[in-house]
């Protein structure tokens, strides 16, 4: 059995500073994704982002607080002409009681050093709900990378919590909602190229995509070149073609909504 996978052995700023100039570029605010966030949000007209990252999915309607503890992606977020953020932590963030109608933690929870302590942070300064975008570990095994990138989606499962966990942990009332990924998904996370498989072959890509960075040594180079043969002989179309005109894809991707 692996051991278990910790953020705490990854370097987050040194990876995101190799592919500096190409992080933004490839994760971006996708509009399809973006329209169920802003729902979720409901009436909020004040709202806290933790582990904010470059900026990605904030509301312009609103009056937005971003809070991100990594230097690299807080000057990616000025570059990105969005407010500057906060640098602290999920779970000692500096505001008093209920200072935010809403607050959203968006593919980041995983992160997070004292999940529980940053979700009761959360729970503390927000008057509302508290949205959370983040992977489902139990539907990982239903995208054909797992095929493919077993040691990928492995470290996958063992990074994120399960629906259930999250939800025992928030308390309180909770909704579920399946994200449907859209064919050109313009968000470079993996199953956003579910019917764009050569994307994978890209370096820059797979940067911008923190699980490959836990690999052991020389497993990425033997994994991708499986599925950049399968794909130049013609087996990976066999199997999976049918992807490549798929207009949605709904996977492993969640929002849960949590309100007080």
């Amino acid at each position: 059995m692996n051991p278990k996978i910790t953020d705490s052995s990854y370097n987050y700023d040194k990876a995101f500073e190799i592919n500096k100039q190409n992080y933004s570029s490839l994760r971006k605010t996708d509009p399809r994704i973006a329209e169920y966030i802003h729902s979720a949000l409901g009436s909020a007209k004040t709202v806290l982002n933790v582990g904010a990252g470059s900026g990605s999915y904030e509301p312009d309607d609103r009056y937005v607080v971003a809070v991100e503890p990594s230097a690299t992606m807080r000057s990616q977020r000025i570059a990105n002409g969005k407010i500057p953020a906060i640098n602290t932590k999920a779970h000692s963030l500096p505001f008093d009681d209920n200072s935010f109608d809403a607050s959203m933690a968006l593919l980041t929870v995983h992160h997070w050093s004292d999940m529980e302590k940053g979700l009761n942070e959360l729970k503390r300064v927000t008057n509302e709900r508290i949205v959370i975008m983040t992977f489902d570990p139990d539907s990982l095994k239903d995208f054909w990378n797992a095929e493919y990138f077993p040691e990928v989606i492995e470290i996958e499962r063992q990074r994120y919590p399960t629906v259930s966990h999250l939800e025992s942990l928030l308390g309180g009332s909770c909704d579920i909602q399946k994200i449907p990924i859209p064919l050109d998904c313009i968000d470079g996370f993996q199953e956003a190229f579910y019917g764009r498989p050569e994307k994978f072959l890209d370096k820059k890509v797979r940067q911008s995509q923190s699980a490959w960075g836990f690999l052991p040594e020389g497993t990425e180079d033997r994994i991708v070149k499986r599925l950049g043969d399968e794909l130049t002989s013609g087996e990976w179309d066999r199997k999976y073609g049918y992807f490549r005109t798929q207009p949605t894809f709904t996977c492993a991707l969640r929002l849960i909504i949590w309100h007080k």
